[in-house]
């Protein structure tokens, strides 16, 4: 089909979906974009919410990817504050949840997730939240003032980034960990403590180990949060950041092949030609691991918004990426490249006392991935050691004295 006659309808307007558009009229694309979101907003930075958003430095405006105009502009069909309710392969045809209908020639699922619920008693309180969204953050950012109690269930990256604005803006924050440490689905252990121990050096207060029992409340709004052990944490509001769910059903349902995600190849193609899945709802091969896997992640969204795009229009593919992603807290910027994937030692270069050092994991004397904290050069030649797959001297990648360049030499 000649791409002037064909309709794209692209279902999700988050980092992947608005991306692909942009990307698809940018590779001369000409024929119909649709681009349908279930948020009222045009497509924005997800990343700055749990920081810049919740400071009062970022709103939509300066968020969005494109502005508003941009749509309209290039012949795109914006749809927002509606979702797509049911997908009907065999004839092509996607129902939104206004009643309306759409029909597709190339059809690309980009719905992201959703976070997880906490399955216990009083999770539906007032000022119980979760981060997703702008909406979220606007939610969040209200409860955020000094002297406030924050209380925030599971130790990830987007739970860290929140104690570390609260503390900013002169809240108080609890972790509270089921795990012995913070970031243990997420990083080894020598970050953890890292972490942990920098948080506690500007007022966080850290449960860890702590089943929560239930949530505490009084008059319908939280209170505080009580955990296994019968101690309660006093909380004005309480986020929970447990974990998510990639929004797949709508592909389960119409037969297409899932697992933890819709399952796609390295052109971000489904089980059904027609069909793209792209960003969060993914799960898709990591040429560099031999694997699949949903990296949930914004450079993974664009690496295959990029891989749809080409594939939409004829292009040459781009050359695999290797994974990479970032975390800001306070004035530490971690940034990570690869997956530890079938690591069998880790080597710590630099000094964690001095906030200035990298992590290596390595398989033999390959990188598989690198964890580096206010280390641009250990992030940049990491990264092109792992996708060049170039073994290293182990002995001059122990010592900071001798400079990334040598190492890879």
């Amino acid at each position: 089909m000649s791409s002037s006659a064909a309709h794209v309808v692209v279902l999700g307007a988050g980092h992947a979906g608005g991306s692909l558009v942009a990307l698809l009229r940018q590779y001369g694309f000409e024929g119909a974009i649709t681009l349908v979101g279930d948020e009222p907003i045009a497509p924005y930075q997800r990343p700055p919410l749990s920081k810049a958003w919740l400071k009062g430095e970022a709103d939509a405006d300066s968020l969005a990817l494109k502005p508003l105009e941009f749509y309209a502009e290039n012949q795109i069909d914006f749809r927002p504050g509606v979702a797509a309710v049911k997908l009907k392969r065999a004839d092509k045809v996607v129902e939104l949840s206004d009643g309306s209908t759409l029909s597709y020639d190339i059809l690309v699922i980009a719905t992201g997730m959703r976070p997880n619920k906490l399955p216990v008693a009083g999770a539906e309180l007032d000022g119980v939240l979760s981060l997703r969204t702008a909406a979220d953050a606007e939610q969040l950012k209200a409860h955020l003032k000094p002297g406030a109690h924050l209380a925030i269930i599971g130790g990830g990256y987007i739970g860290l980034e929140v104690a570390a604005s609260a503390r900013a803006l002169g809240a108080e924050a609890t972790v509270i960990e089921r795990e012995s440490r913070i970031l243990a689905r997420s990083a080894c252990e020598a970050l953890s403590t890292f972490f942990a121990d920098y948080h506690r050096a500007r007022g966080v207060t850290f449960e860890l180990g702590a089943g929560v029992d239930s949530l505490t409340g009084d008059g319908g709004k939280v209170t505080g949060v009580k955990l296994a052990d019968g101690r309660t944490i006093p909380a004005d509001v309480v986020l929970v950041g447990v974990g998510g769910k990639p929004n797949d059903e709508l592909a389960a349902d119409a037969g297409l092949e899932t697992a933890r995600g819709v399952v796609v190849d390295l052109e971000a193609r489904t089980s059904d030609p027609a069909i793209f899945a792209i960003g969060d709802v993914s799960h898709r091969p990591m040429p560099h691991y031999d694997r699949m896997f949903g990296p949930e992640s914004v450079p993974s969204a664009l690496e295959q918004a990029k891989q749809a795009a080409a594939a939409i229009t004829g292009r040459p593919a781009p050359t695999p990426e290797v994974p990479w992603n970032w975390s800001d807290q306070y004035d530490l910027k971690l940034q990570i490249a690869g997956l530890p994937f079938d690591a069998d030692k880790i080597l710590v270069r630099g000094d964690p006392a001095t906030a200035k050092f990298a992590i290596f994991h390595l398989k033999g004397d390959l990188i598989q991935s690198v964890e580096a904290v206010n280390a641009p050069p250990e992030y940049m030649m990491g990264r092109q050691l792992i996708g060049n797959r170039k073994p290293v001297n182990l002995d001059k990648l122990a010592d900071p004295s001798i400079s990334m360049k040598e190492v890879a030499a």
